[in-house]
């Protein structure tokens, strides 16, 4: 026998969660079955339909279905069938539309006060509904910043370094091919790569000892944060005493720099530079663009040290070319 369905009803107030099992035990009764049975089954079946969220404000779904000489109730997206009355034989298909058409009507008729409580039920449930979602929107907004500033950190913590706080050779790695990238997308823009060695650091340690040699790692990273743009410019330390400059600005702009930082740490570093712009051979690489700055670098030290020297592509530039920054002049490759 194919199921039946006989009523359906919202159970969200008490007063719909009674007429249901009275319904319940009619249709028991009207079918044939055991009324006793039934109302024993009733009781368990209010138990259960309570804590489905009958009669408190939600608006719980549930049927009464005829199935293979049982009649059962159904709630919310469940499948499972809750017994109420086991028949002794198939009623007549004119009983069983009779008594569909009783409940129909039964449920048809509305009271205006139970109707208004009904409403006014629903209204409160779906009140708090909201604010317990908006709540629990808020806790997620908060947890999902708490991992987000979580995240960050521990990213920034894995892209410093140590010692000075400046950026290390793994978030080198990463900014200068995407600076190298964006740059070459972009008419008009230009970067410039100086990478920096303290002179006779080796030396120095030797000389004063490691806390001395830190506390002078120290002071190059201070100075080199203190020449470049916060959140535009990035500073590196990318070996023992190897440091570098990625300025999003032209040649003669990070040569101003430079000077200044050469300067301030008394003419005893050396530094190569070399700038691109959206210009550049396309045959041009990340490597390409690093190797010219090391090229600048190592002609400063093999001239002696304590000083910049910009290297130039012959392509862009006459060759020959000769360039000052401020008083101090810079040597161009």
């Amino acid at each position: 026998m194919s199921a039946t369905e006989l009523l359906k009803q919202n159970l969200p107030i008490e007063p719909d969660l009674q007429n249901f099992i009275g319904f319940a035990l009619t249709a028991a009764k009207q079918l044939g079955g055991n009324c006793f049975a039934a109302s024993r089954a009733s009781l368990a079946l209010v138990r259960h339909l309570r804590n489905a969220g009958a009669a408190s404000g939600y608006p719980l779904p549930v049927r009464l279905v005829l199935q293979d000489l049982t009649l059962s109730a159904l709630w919310g997206d469940s499948n499972e069938f809750f017994p109420i009355a086991r028949l002794k034989e198939e009623p007549d298909a004119e009983i069983v539309y009779k008594l569909q058409r009783q409940l129909q009507r039964s449920t048809e008729m509305g009271d205006p006060s139970l109707l208004l409580k009904r409403n006014m039920e629903m209204m409160r449930f779906f009140d708090e509904a909201r604010r317990r979602t908006e709540q629990e929107l808020q806790d997620m907004q908060r947890t999902l910043e708490e991992r987000q500033a979580e995240l960050w950190e521990t990213i920034r913590q894995a892209e410093t370094d140590p010692l000075t706080g400046l950026l290390n050779r793994r978030a080198f790695d990463d900014k200068i091919g995407r600076a190298f990238k964006r740059t070459l997308r972009q008419k008009g823009e230009h970067v410039s790569l100086a990478l920096l060695d303290l002179d006779f650091f080796k030396q120095v340690n030797d000389e004063f000892g490691h806390q001395y040699g830190d506390a002078y790692l120290n002071k190059m990273g201070r100075i080199m944060r203190e020449h470049i743009r916060t959140d535009v410019d990035f500073a590196f330390r990318i070996g023992g005493d190897e440091f570098a400059l990625l300025l999003f600005s032209n040649e003669v702009v990070a040569c101003e720099k430079c000077l200044r930082i050469l300067a301030d740490m008394g003419h005893k570093v050396s530094i190569g530079i070399y700038s691109i712009s959206g210009s550049e051979p396309e045959d041009l690489s990340v490597e390409g663009f690093f190797n010219h700055a090391d090229k600048a670098l190592y002609a400063a030290k093999e001239s002696g040290r304590g000083r910049v020297m910009v290297s130039r592509c012959s392509k862009r530039q006459p060759e020959g070319c000769t360039f000052h920054c401020g008083e101090e002049p810079a040597s161009c490759l």
